[in-house]
């Protein structure tokens, strides 16, 4: 094999819980991930004679701060192989906007690299070299709805599915997630997602009271534009809206599409705006 080409997802999360911090730096979480398939990063590998990286979005580092090479890196390191290959990244997903792309283009990097160089490599060690590169990463190896829990790597993949049109808007702020921490504090507090959706998986209206992002509280202080996008969701009849990750993307849970122009006809031009029908 020669030439690979793949999908990588966008996520978002349905509620997020800071349960406390851990002595290793990291915060333990509890979370709903849920893809978004039909908004996804591109990426292409093909054997070559040396390494080269490109990218469409000029403000993707194309260094060691990139995580596509990072994932590169570090099969490299644990195979002891180098690794000639041109990899091409079609960026669609906003960066630094809560919605995984750079942990999804890792991802399909670490999956990708494995088939195109027959790397015999275990699926648990996978997942630790995954988590080794970033909390959201071990997630988007198999890209399907889980709760996660820990740093987010412990995942129990569920059966659901959200059955209305999702509308992504990112107001083109960017976050760290590093500054996001550092900004929190913990609950203490877990989210029984499994035992809610048991009862209430159907009722969106219920999931308001319940799905919690504890990053909503500081990135809404500090940036309440982005609250701002939230609140008009809810005034056009969202059934459930929320912040993804650390920000700065809001996502709402709507009826029907017309529903959703009357978000989008109310929000700036320049905002992001994606309406997910969630095609796999």
């Amino acid at each position: 094999m020669l030439y690979i080409e793949i999908k990588a997802p966008a996520k978002i999360n349905i509620g997020l819980k800071v349960v406390s911090k851990r002595e290793d730096g990291y915060h333990n979480l509890s979370t709903l991930f849920y893809p978004i398939y039909d908004l996804y990063d591109i990426l292409i590998f093909e054997i070559a004679d040396n390494f080269s990286f490109l990218c469409n979005d000029k403000s993707i580092p194309s260094d060691d701060k990139n995580l596509v090479i990072k994932a590169k890196n570090i099969l490299e390191k644990e195979t002891n192989k180098k690794f000639n290959v041109r990899i091409e990244l079609i960026k669609n997903i906003p960066s630094e906007a809560g919605l995984g792309g750079g942990s999804s283009d890792a991802a399909a990097t670490l999956i990708s690299l494995c088939e195109l160089f027959s790397l015999n490599i275990t699926n648990e060690k996978l997942m630790s070299l995954a988590l080794d590169l970033g909390s959201d990463v071990p997630f988007f190896i198999k890209s399907k709805p889980a709760i996660g829990k820990s740093r987010g790597e412990i995942l129990e993949h569920i059966d659901f599915e959200i059955n209305y049109p999702i509308l992504i808007v990112n107001p083109k702020i960017k976050i760290s997630t590093k500054e996001a921490f550092e900004k929190i504090i913990p609950t203490n507090e877990e989210l029984e997602i499994k035992s809610f959706l048991e009862k209430q998986k159907n009722n969106l209206y219920d999931y308001k009271n319940f799905f919690i992002n504890d990053f909503e509280f500081s990135v809404f202080e500090k940036f309440p534009e982005i609250k701002r996008i939230k609140e008009i969701m809810y005034e056009n009849n969202a059934l459930f809206s929320s912040m993804s990750g650390t920000g700065s993307t809001v996502y709402g849970i709507f009826n029907n599409e017309e529903e959703i122009k009357n978000v989008i006809s109310k929000l700036p031009d320049n905002y992001f705006s994606f309406i997910s029908k969630n095609d796999s």
